[in-house]
C-alpha cells in the first residue's frame, strides 16, 4: 500500500455492473463464463431521498433484484436490474466517461477464445499480442455480452515484461496470494 492510502485496504471485493435482465446476465456469467451463483437480495427501494443519498440514483429508483456470483479465484460480480424513471439504457462506450470493460484472466487463450466463439459470443477484432513495451508477454481481446457490455479475455502465462525492471508486481491471477 502506497504511503497515505487507504487504512487497512486489502484489495477490490466486488464490481457492480447494472444489467437489463437479471436472469439472462446470469445465464451469460454462469453458462458461459462458469461464473457460480450464490444469493440474491432485493426489491429494495424507499418512500424517501434514501435511494438518491445512498446509491446517487432517482429518489423513486427500484433495485429490482441484486445477485451476487463469484468467477473463478479472485472477482465477485453484484450484478443489479433496477427500475427508474430516468434510466439510460445506452451501454457507454470505452471512451465515455463511465466506461468500463472487465478484464478475465484465462491460462489458455486460444482454448477460451474458442469457447466463446461456439457459445456465439461476438468478439470485437482479432486478439492482440503485445511484443514489446511493459506489457509485452500478454495477448488480449474485448468480447461482448447479449447486452453489449464489454469484457476483455486476456493471458500473460509468462509474465509481463515489466516484471523484468522491478520487483513490484501488480496482482496476478496466476498467483493470487503473493
Amino acid at each position: 500500500m502506497a504511503d497515505g492510502g487507504l487504512p487497512g485496504l486489502r484489495g477490490g471485493d466486488h464490481i457492480g455492473i447494472t444489467v437489463p435482465d437479471l436472469d439472462d446476465a446470469t445465464r451469460f456469467f454462469v453458462d458461459v463464463l462458469g461464473a457460480e451463483e450464490f444469493y440474491d437480495i432485493g426489491p429494495i427501494e424507499a418512500e424517501d431521498d434514501w435511494m438518491q443519498t445512498h446509491l446517487g440514483v432517482s429518489r423513486t429508483a427500484r433495485v429490482d433484484r441484486l445477485r451476487f456470483l463469484r468467477l473463478g479465484t479472485g472477482l465477485n460480480l453484484e450484478l443489479f436490474q433496477y427500475t427508474a424513471p430516468d434510466q439510460v439504457q445506452v451501454q457507454p462506450r470505452n471512451s465515455d466517461i463511465g466506461g468500463m470493460h472487465v478484464a478475465l484472466y484465462v491460462d489458455d487463450f486460444e482454448a477460451a477464445l474458442a469457447h466463446l466463439l461456439n457459445h456465439g459470443v461476438r468478439i470485437m477484432g482479432e486478439p492482440t499480442v503485445r511484443t514489446t513495451g511493459p506489457s509485452a508477454g500478454q495477448t488480449w481481446v474485448y468480447f461482448l455480452t447479449p447486452w453489449g457490455l464489454q469484457l476483455e479475455l486476456v493471458s500473460y502465462p509468462g509474465g509481463k515484461d515489466y516484471e523484468r525492471h522491478t520487483t513490484r508486481r501488480l496482482w496476478d491471477p496466476r498467483n493470487p496470494h503473493a
